[in-house]
């Protein structure tokens, strides 16, 4: 056999198979890589449908606004958005004026995080029954009335010299509720 002729490479063994052509070596690991793309793909639409899905059927275009019965979308707050609608603060504040800080970013950032963990809690059927406020959103309730109620606040933190852990909502409770 002439050197023409043997199909072996340069500097390739007797005892190892032919390379592939050059069009076979460069499609050699594609497949693998476009399965795991595919199901990448797949997965992340599966995630988009099924968080479309659970927005609109949580009505969750709502939540974005400030309109108080879209508290009452979950049958679990019922009695707070009743409690609301017979409470003297009816006529002065909705839901997202005592419960979400007054900033844009503020507002959005806790009405995304509580939106997040009441979706899971009811979901999944973990939340307190009756349901209580967890301590980050008791601190925004409590500065909302200091800054609402200012002047009274004023008087009465100044008649007990500032004293730590006078709570408007400790006091009140059932203001904004009328439990």
């Amino acid at each position: 056999m002439t050197h023409e002729q043997d199909p072996m490479t340069e500097g390739q063994r007797r005892d190892e198979p032919p390379e592939p052509p050059a069009r076979e070596r460069a499609r050699g690991g594609r497949g693998s890589k476009g399965a795991l793309l595919l199901a990448l793909c797949v997965a992340l639409g599966v995630a988009a449908g099924l968080g479309g899905y659970t927005f609109v059927y949580a009505k969750g275009a709502s939540y974005l606004g400030s309109d108080p019965s879209a508290c009452a979308n979950c049958h679990i707050m019922n009695e707070q958005f009743a409690g609301w609608q017979r409470s003297s603060h009816r006529a002065v504040a909705g839901c997202n004026d005592c419960h979400a800080p007054h900033t844009f970013l503020g507002k959005y950032a806790t009405k995304a995080s509580n939106g997040f963990w009441h979706s899971f809690a009811f979901t999944s059927g973990r939340f307190p029954d009756p349901i209580r406020i967890k301590p980050s959103n008791l601190r925004i309730t409590e500065e909302t009335c200091r800054g609402c109620h200012g002047d009274v606040v004023d008087a009465i933190d100044s008649q007990h010299h500032g004293a730590a852990g006078l709570s408007c909502v400790r006091c009140h409770e059932s203001v904004g509720h009328l439990h």
